[in-house]
């Protein structure tokens, strides 16, 4: 049941169908398949993918324009220390609304009858869908963006029912919790409306000649505030235990059995929660979409909140309406059986996620350490599995160091059997360990450890402590660094930080709890990037062997060496060696001088842009038909690829204002100008009426916005104005100063991926890694030479970069490989090359002025710069660094 050998490490990258995972041998992939998998999920894949390849052919102008703008639009999100990071949503959940959207927009898919079509196991029948709405699941491992695929529907329901004439989707909101926990987490997430803000989720104001960031008007209403002041524009966020229809009598914390409250079981104690009836707002508003997170609660159509679901479709049916969609979203969309729901559209496993680095990869201990651990017999608790406590301290310990380098605080987390027993392990780690003295926090309320609400008092205000603590814990700030639990965190609990996982329990089929959920405590990632991270899971045999049938799952569960004396299974730190005796670090630095820039912008110079000589060639202005005037085509800049077309109904036709202020905002956007827009619009739009064509031409004819449409047209206004906006206010200061140093052995530790290192002797830093095999040769040569003191990657943590003018006459930073010290004060910079780019002359040429000024400005360190080419340096074998410096010394187009 391994992954295809064909499947791609990136999360980013788009996935054919034909190398999905499935739970069965590769030999029976031609074969059984589509019988193995969730039954509507092998079919969807293959048409998503059609859809996808055509460009979106037969989704609405809306769904085009926004899955256009979320997958194929580069995004730069601004950072808080003035940079951009280019943000790009996985495929996991690219796949999710593409789905979503193909059954609504291209097949229609109202009800069971329509998703039947899509079954591919012949098994699928009527009676297994309790619904009569449209509903689709989505199922995606823990960790992997399920928020993200929510906010992205929610945004996409609001749109295609504004812009829509016939749209039957909704702009009021139903976000359904499965418990406290999992709402204080999207609360966090959509207070403020933050998260269609902070991600790319709402296109920029003239995409496609629509001003999406000023329609997007909605309100959050959180658990017994909600309420209706608005017919539309309503986001209802609550706990799936406050919707309930006027006759139901909804579970409550203050039950004697808390565990109907959060694992929905029906109750038979009584209430006294204050609670809103949803039912009574439905009456106020004509639409509405549901979407349950964590939603394989929804699992059996007797239990209350299922048919409080019920209920508000048939009332939305009662004012000719209906409830528009509801959207499930899970790692876990499977009955107390074991079977998945066949509602089930998307599917990004687990096993998947692992393998792409989208969540922890689970380690267990190896047999040999496995069979060290006894059970003792003994009536006390901690007496009893004393062993497999200590391991997973000493498990825990060791990564603690690694990640406290790092500035991360890593957790450890104990599952128990009861309360009783929970205080018992949580007084023993603190009276046994002094690392864990007052910092361990016990979660359990009442008789099964779960955070819950409380109606008033002391014991309201201790519970919203404890879950702020609980949610806080990741926070160097918290004096937490274990927490010990009954059953509890069985879904919600998004800290990152979880390393090690000590299970003291075995799990009963009837408590319908799933060893994904058990280990998705610790999945989520402490680290952005495609860095590998581990969770270690160790507890006794019955809870091994539950964690173990995730196997399964096609989960390969690595095993290691674990105690006193192994290495800790933690990212791949970089950092200062000096915890090594043998080395000089004082003697090993480098001062690197860092300069002013020489080059910068003159934003000012904007307004000196002469629109009637940027010397472009004009573009043809086309007259096309009525009806070719209302059909926009949109063609990808680089291909020429027709990606989608847009049909304008009269009330429609974009103005020309939205148009000119999409030009300047991609202009803008590509050379990451931050001010300057209200000129550039000007320029833009003087440009677009009399430059552009080889006519002037009337800016609120239909003909020109659908020349404007043309890649010709398109492509000649956003390269002209880049150009000649670099030509401008790009500038170059005739002399630079030194301002600073950068000393290396003052560089932070930080995390990087898991990949071939050496450990060197002449260099500050513990370890060196290469972005190439050749770089690991280049730095076992420079370990060689006797006449190198000392040397270092250029790591980007060690942040010595130039300022450089790239083929696009854009202002970028380049980063040297290496930095090598050499008797007599002197210095040289290293550049390493297997192929060569455009680049690679202005850098180098960047890179000789540099050197030019240092030694202007300063004569306590000579600095020069050598280029080794890959091809050359294997041809010519130099046998010390002198060599190289005389046969490589300057770069040939320098």
């Amino acid at each position: 049941m391994a992954l295809h050998p064909d499947f791609p490490s990136s999360p980013y990258a788009i996935l054919d169908p034909t190398v999905r995972w499935f739970p069965a041998d590769e030999a029976l992939r031609e074969t059984s398949m589509e019988k193995l998998m969730p039954p509507l999920v092998a079919t969807l894949r293959r048409k998503v993918k059609e859809f996808r390849d055509s460009g979106y052919v037969g989704a609405s102008n809306t769904s085009k324009s926004l899955l256009n703008w979320w997958f194929k639009e580069p995004h730069l999100i601004p950072q808080e220390d003035g940079t951009s990071v280019e943000f790009k949503y996985f495929f996991a959940q690219r796949e999710a609304l593409e789905t979503i959207v193909y059954l609504y927009d291209v097949v229609g898919a109202k009800d069971k009858y329509d998703l039947m079509r899509f079954d591919s196991s012949g098994t699928v029948s009527a009676s297994m869908f309790d619904e009569n709405w449209r509903r689709y699941v989505v199922k995606m491992a823990t960790g992997s963006g399920k928020t993200k695929v929510m906010s992205l529907a929610l945004a996409w329901s609001y749109f295609h029912k504004l812009y829509e004439p016939d749209s039957e989707l909704a702009r009021n909101f139903l976000v359904i919790a499965p418990n406290i926990i999992v709402l204080d987490r999207i609360y966090n997430d959509f207070h403020c409306l933050r998260i269609f803000f902070k991600d790319p989720v709402l296109p920029d104001n003239g995409y496609d000649g629509r001003n999406w960031r000023d329609d997007f008007q909605l309100t959050l209403y959180k658990q017994d505030e909600v309420r209706v002041t608005h017919a539309t524009g309503n986001i209802f966020l609550t706990n799936i235990h406050r919707v309930y229809s006027g006759n139901e009598i909804p579970p409550s914390p203050d039950d004697e059995n808390t565990m109907d409250y959060f694992l929905g079981k029906r109750p038979t104690g009584a209430t006294t929660d204050s609670k809103v009836d949803l039912s009574m707002i439905v009456r106020d508003i004509e639409e509405l979409m549901i979407l349950n997170d964590e939603a394989h609660h929804i699992h059996d159509a007797s239990l209350a909140w299922f048919k409080s679901i019920e209920d508000i479709h048939n009332r939305l049916l009662q004012k000719g309406g209906a409830l528009s969609l509801q959207l499930d979203v899970t790692a876990t969309p499977k009955h107390n059986n074991g079977a998945i729901f066949v509602q089930t559209i998307s599917d990004y496993p687990l096993v998947e996620a692992i393998s792409q680095n989208v969540v922890k990869h689970p380690v267990l201990p190896d047999k040999p350490s496995r069979e060290k651990l006894q059970e003792r017999q003994s009536a006390k608790y901690t007496e009893k599995y004393a062993d497999y406590i200590d391991l997973g301290v000493i498990e825990w310990r060791k990564v603690y160091e690694e990640h406290q380098k790092l500035g991360k605080k890593a957790v450890l987390f104990v599952m128990t059997d009861d309360t009783r027993n929970c205080d018992d392990v949580a007084n023993y780690l603190e009276s046994h360990y002094p690392d864990l003295k007052d910092a361990v926090l016990t979660i359990h309320t009442k008789s099964n450890g779960e955070i819950s609400e409380s109606s008033s008092g002391k014991a309201k205000e201790e519970l919203e402590l404890l879950r702020k603590q609980s949610n806080e814990i990741d926070d160097g700030s918290s004096p937490y660094k274990a927490i010990v639990s009954v059953l509890m965190l069985k879904e919600g609990w998004d800290v990152r930080n979880v390393t090690t996982i000590v299970g003291l329990r075995a799990y009963s089929a009837k408590s319908s709890i799933l060893p994904e959920q058990t280990l998705g405590r610790g999945l989520r990632k402490m680290y952005r990037g495609g860095i590998e991270e581990y969770v270690s899971v160790v507890g006794t045999d019955a809870f091994m062997e539950f964690v173990e049938s995730i196997q399964a799952e096609g989960v390969e569960l690595e095993r290691k060496a674990m105690g006193e004396g192994t290495k800790p299974k933690a990212p791949l730190v970089i950092e200062i060696d000096n915890e090594n005796t043998k080395k000089d670090i004082a003697a090993l630095d480098i001062d690197i001088p860092v300069l002013t820039p020489r080059v910068y912008r003159e934003y000012k110079n904007l307004g000196d842009l002469d629109v009637a000589a940027l010397g472009h060639k004009k573009v043809v202005y086309k007259h096309f038909t009525e009806e070719e005037q209302r059909e926009i085509v949109f063609k990808d800049i680089t291909t020429g690829e027709i990606t989608h077309t847009t049909i304008l109904d009269t009330a429609g036709i974009a103005d020309y204002q939205s148009v000119i202020g999409y030009f300047a905002q991609t202009v803008m956007k590509d050379l990451r100008l931050f001010s300057g827009y209200d000129v550039l619009y000007g320029k833009i739009k003087t440009f677009v009426r009399d430059e552009l064509f080889t006519q002037p031409v009337d800016l609120e004819h239909p003909n020109t916005m659908r020349n404007l449409s043309e890649l010709e047209a398109t492509k000649t206004i956003v390269e002209t104005f880049k150009k000649a906006i670099n030509a401008l206010t790009v500038r170059e200061k005739g002399d630079a100063e030194i301002r600073d140093y950068i000393k290396l052995r003052k560089t932070r530790p930080f995390v990087v991926k898991d990949q071939g290192y050496m450990t060197p002797q002449k260099s500050v830093f513990n370890r060196i890694i290469g972005d190439s095999h050749f770089e690991l040769v280049f730095a076992g040569f420079l370990e060689k030479c006797t006449d190198v003191i000392s040397y270092a990657k250029n790591y980007l943590a060690v942040n010595f970069k130039l300022d450089y003018v790239n083929a696009d006459g854009d202002i970028s930073n380049y980063y040297p490989d290496f930095i090598v010290k050499l008797p007599g004060n002197a210095v040289v910079i290293v550049e390493t090359k297997g192929q060569e780019d455009l680049d690679v002359p202005l850098k180098m040429a960047r890179l000789k002025q540099w050197c030019e000024d240092i030694n202007k400005v300063q004569s306590d360190t000579v600095c020069d710069y050598v280029f080794v080419g890959q091809e050359e340096f294997e041809k010519y074998h130099p046998q010390n660094f002198q060599a190289l410096h005389k046969g490589f010394t300057t770069y040939k187009n320098s």
